[in-house]
Parts: C-alpha cells; sequence; structure tokens
C-alpha cells in the first residue's frame, strides 16, 4: 500500500498511549487501532486535525506516501 501511517511512531514519541490518544480526540479505541495498523480505507480532515493536534505534529508526520515497487500489486 502506498499510504503509510506512522501514527504509533508519532505516538511513540509523544510518549501517549492509546487510550489516551482516544480520550482526546474523542474516537473510539477500535477506530483509532485501525487507523494506526494501516488498515483504514479513508479518514476525516476534522480526525486528522484532532490528531495533529493531540500530538502536535503535521499530517506528514503521520501519513506518508510509498511508491509501490515495480511488478508488485495493491490490493
Amino acid at each position: 500500500m502506498p499510504i503509510i501511517v506512522n501514527l504509533d511512531v508519532m505516538m511513540a514519541k509523544r510518549k501517549m498511549s492509546l487510550n489516551e490518544l482516544s480520550m482526546k480526540v474523542d474516537l473510539t479505541l477500535s477506530n483509532l487501532s485501525i487507523l494506526k495498523t494501516g488498515k483504514a480505507k479513508a479518514i476525516r480532515f476534522t480526525t486528522l486535525e484532532a490528531i495533529c493536534n493531540a500530538l502536535d505534529c503535521q499530517p506528514g508526520d503521520i501519513l506518508e506516501y510509498v511508491a509501490d515497487l515495480p511488478g508488485t500489486t495493491t490490493r
């Protein structure tokens, strides 16, 4: 998948647990977990804004684009 979610990296840098982030951004643990594991198909800008606010970071700190290698397939 060309979009990599680095939410776990930013949470570790800020020493913030999933429970704490969940309370700060008002999202369920399961929805944050889906995002953190890279299984999410989309994210609302308001959710991204809340996460960036809670973690004091930029969207590019959380989302990263990595081009597919030739010969690999995407979902």
